[in-house]
């Protein structure tokens, strides 16, 4: 094992057609919309060299990191399931709306219905896919691309800030030999409000 830790810049997917209508998604799998394409293309002219690039199996990832490994020169992608968005049950397809009429109070508690996938399940195959990436490449630089609402969930399971994650924001992770995972700072690479962005 290396001694530096891996450190790996951990992205929201472009925006899917369901952002733009406000739904959630889960894992159910909408495509990436013109403007979700075009977020990742203007991300990418930012960023550096990795030295690999993973993706969550579920196709509005899967591309964004498609567009980002070939502006980059990196790849091919890998993808891992682990790195899928949370199961919402019920809650797939629905609006914030339509969830805090059915559900009131559950998303200010961070409450789930019955039939969704545990936050503490999420964290877990999370925390262990950054793991298994890091073992992939130790000591180097991953660019990984997955959801806002794992993204949030493994954040809360370190006790790190919550923070909302727009389209193509996320944070830096770093993932030590001893299989430690330490949340750091958040990024915002494309202005959300110059591509319209949307949950």
């Amino acid at each position: 094992m290396a001694a530096h830790p891996t450190r790996l810049l951990v992205l929201r997917h472009g925006e899917s057609e369901w952002n733009a209508l406000g739904k959630w998604q889960g894992q159910a799998d909408p495509p990436l919309t013109e403007v979700g394409m075009r977020q990742a293309v203007a991300v990418a002219e930012q960023l550096g060299t990795f030295d690999a690039v993973w993706s969550s199996t579920l196709q509005r990832a899967a591309h964004t990191a498609a567009i980002l490994a070939e502006i980059i020169g990196v790849g091919p992608v890998q993808v891992h399931p682990g790195l899928m968005e949370a199961a919402f049950g019920p809650w797939q397809g629905l609006t914030i709306h339509e969830i805090e009429e059915g559900w009131p109070g559950y998303l200010a508690e961070h409450r789930r219905p019955e039939g969704a996938e545990e936050p503490e399940q999420v964290a877990q195959r999370a925390l262990q896919a950054f793991r298994e990436i890091a073992a992939e490449a130790p000591g180097g630089e991953v660019l990984v691309v997955t959801h806002a609402g794992l993204l949030r969930t493994v954040r809360r399971a370190l006790d790190a800030a919550d923070i909302r994650f727009t389209n193509l924001g996320g944070c830096r992770m770093e993932v030590h030999a001893d299989g430690r995972v330490v949340a750091g700072d958040a990024v915002q690479l494309v202005d959300p409000v110059a591509f319209g962005d949307t949950l």
